[in-house]
């Protein structure tokens, strides 16, 4: 018998069988995330690794087990939520284990008093909205996975919604966590509004990926589903008149949910009806009670007619309500020779034109690039974030993965050089690894210090979010 199978039954003999699974169709549907790469691999037959087996915990317990039997097999470990990732932060080695955490999805409690929640890690996005609003609460998280990622995904990730600008992002929402590190310790800390009790020990999983252990429980923050809610949109000759109107509105205080600058190529393409050749398009939406959305809606409305832009009325934000979750796969693009991704990166205010212009212009640089836009999405008092989109089309098919990995080059290049941060939200996966080092500077060994104090023996998520030391 060999050492995997011999792995596989004393896994099964631990959990039992409905929780360890080696056929062909688990193990190929655990072997990546939703990274463009490797969705264009994957086509090709081009991943060639498969986890050792995917063990599907039922509870807590079952996690500290793997945890401690990976440990002193010296096994890699995977945590896999629903795969939704877009950065590669889910690619398990021949003979990892892969963690997939979906059957841990239960409700723990919903506090109405406290306005939080507790739930499993594993459980999905949409229905933990569903749950909330049935009993008229709501999280205001609203990331376009939102049906297809975990609530566990979204700590390992730091992840953004798209009514983040008053809401806040993932690290704003999470009031407690349990965790189990990589020996198989269980840790939790305590629920409440605010502590000074010493470094925030959330922030040591907040964007880990799954390096540094496995989310298991989660307690977040929630309110009343809003009284009411107004939307607005007005158009502006320039990004940079644009970004001035939404730096202006942060400035003065107010904090609309959603916040969303499009530049012409994406007004063109998603905007048509309001398209005027050149122009961007900047949609605004405020909630919650009357008062509020009335003063709130009439102070953005002046800041935004000071600032140059023309008011285009509520219909572009209803149809970017009733759009925003509806994009082509990466599959069906890919099919046609095209490569796509998404690149979100952020900046303070007074670098964030030269940032736009800069990716722009470096993008445009790639051969077979087709377009290059971006849209701001997410704001702050001092900065915003750029999203950027590009789509390339090759000569050649065999230059779809050069091509692909140029663009992002040429895009983490021109952020860094305009001293933008290289991630806003979708995390660094394998992708953005390279840039780490740039990025964090001498922080970057305060993280490989964590790294080599919980996971000595480096078997959680090898490869993902931290350059080789």
């Amino acid at each position: 018998m060999s050492a995997e199978q011999q792995h596989r039954n004393q896994l099964v003999a631990d959990l039992g069988a409905d929780a360890v699974r080696w056929d062909d169709e688990s193990l190929v549907a655990h072997q990546r995330d939703t990274w463009c790469l490797s969705v264009l691999r994957a086509m090709h037959g081009e991943i060639d690794t498969k986890p050792l087996c995917v063990v599907s915990p039922a509870a807590v317990a079952d996690v500290v087990h793997v945890l401690r039997y990976a440990t002193a097999q010296r096994l890699a470990v995977v945590p896999f939520g629903a795969g939704s990732g877009v950065c590669g932060g889910v690619l398990p080695a021949n003979g990892s284990i892969v963690v997939d955490m979906r059957r841990l999805d239960q409700l723990l409690e919903l506090n109405d008093r406290g306005l939080f929640v507790r739930v499993q890690a594993g459980m999905m996005g949409d229905r933990l909205e569903s749950i909330l609003n049935e009993s008229g609460f709501t999280m205001r998280h609203f990331p376009q996975s939102i049906a297809l990622s975990t609530v566990g995904g979204w700590v390992a990730t730091r992840a953004a919604g798209q009514y983040s600008t008053r809401y806040g992002n993932m690290e704003e929402m999470l009031l407690a966590l349990e965790a189990v590190l990589p020996d198989g310790t269980p840790v939790r800390t305590r629920i409440g509004p605010r502590s000074a009790t010493g470094p925030d020990v959330r922030q040591v999983f907040l964007g880990s990926e799954g390096t540094l252990g496995i989310v298991t429980e989660v307690t977040m923050r929630i309110m009343p589903l809003p009284e009411r809610s107004q939307g607005q949109s007005f158009s502006f000759a320039s990004m940079s008149a644009g970004l001035e109107a939404i730096r202006l509105i942060m400035r003065a205080g107010w904090r609309p949910p959603v916040v969303r600058l499009y530049d012409p190529p994406e007004v063109g393409r998603l905007f048509p009806a309001q398209f005027t050749g050149s122009n961007c398009l900047l949609l605004l939406v405020s909630e919650g009670v009357e008062a509020l959305v009335a003063a709130e809606a009439e102070g953005c409305r002046a800041i935004c007619a000071g600032a140059g832009g023309a008011a285009t009325g509520e219909d572009p934000v209803n149809h970017w309500v009733g759009e925003r979750n509806h994009v082509p796969t990466f599959e069906s693009l890919l099919e046609k020779g095209l490569v796509v991704d998404t690149i979100e990166v952020a900046s303070t205010w007074d670098r964030i034109d030269d940032l736009y212009r800069e990716v722009i212009a470096a993008l445009n640089t790639v051969p077979g690039i087709v377009v290059a836009s971006g849209h701001s999405s997410h704001s702050y008092a001092q900065g915003t974030n750029i999203y950027f989109t590009f789509a390339a089309y090759p000569e050649q098919r065999e230059q779809m993965s050069a091509t692909y990995l140029a663009c992002w080059e040429k895009a983490m290049e021109a952020t860094l050089a305009c001293d933008g941060t290289i991630a806003h939200h979708h995390g660094v996966g394998r992708l953005r690894v390279p840039w780490m080092a740039r990025e964090l500077g001498s922080s970057i060994e305060v993280l490989r210090r964590l790294k080599a104090a919980l996971d000595p023996a480096g078997i959680m998520n090898p490869g993902a979010l931290l350059p080789s030391a």
